[in-house]
């Protein structure tokens, strides 16, 4: 059985959120000298009584999962979370592609759906962002794709890629902005991609920590 210990885990923050711990949890000394670093991604920790030694972590619906044995202490859960993040973040960033890739995508996404543009985007890269796919500055030609799709299908990120692309002529979402999007073959199975990773999103338990 397993079980998102949302509760408990809230006294592994009493740094960060002052007046939201017990007296109880205070007392926890290891708690006091040891403060999760507040830069960590979005996470959450499950226990399973299946589970005897084994730990494991991966991204699911953007969110961090680590799954530990339910009888691991709170001192040993503290201790393994920053660890576990590294090595689901280490991962991700070796599969992922790189910027230049994006680049290239873009080219091409250009020259097959989009030869009538001149616009070309000025940089192209991986972001942070939590509540878009992708996000276009028509000012400079820049645009970023959010981290959240790093382990999406080829035709999701193309697909969110061709979207901010025409941004660099159409700013709006206009009939004109959709009928270059309707240029995109795989666009309707994108899109339902993306509406069931949001929906999993929304549904899933509320995360412990926030970037």
């Amino acid at each position: 059985m397993e079980s998102v210990d949302n509760f408990q885990q809230v006294s592994l923050f009493e740094d960060s959120l002052p007046g939201m711990i017990s007296e109880p949890a205070k007392s926890q000394k290891f708690l006091r000298n040891k403060p999760l670093p507040d830069n960590l991604p979005e996470f959450r920790v499950i226990r399973s009584s299946r589970r005897k030694r084994s730990i494991s972590a991966l991204r699911q619906n953007g969110i961090i999962e680590i799954h530990i044995p339910d009888r691991m202490s709170r001192k040993d859960e503290f201790a393994i979370i920053p660890e576990m993040i590294e090595i689901v973040l280490r991962r991700e960033a070796k599969n992922r592609s790189s910027d230049e890739a994006l680049a290239q995508m873009a080219a091409d996404l250009i020259e097959r759906y989009l030869p009538d543009f001149h616009e070309r985007p000025t940089s192209i890269s991986w972001r942070s962002m939590r509540e878009r796919w992708g996000s276009c500055t028509t000012s400079d030609g820049t645009i970023r794709i959010s981290l959240r799709l790093n382990t999406a299908p080829e035709y999701v990120i193309g697909c969110v890629l061709f979207h901010e692309l025409i941004h660099l002529r159409v700013p709006g979402h206009g009939s004109d902005f959709y009928e270059y999007l309707e240029r995109y073959p795989e666009k309707d199975r994108a899109e339902a991609f993306l509406e069931g990773f949001e929906a999993g999103l929304a549904v899933a338990p509320e995360s412990i920590a926030q970037a």
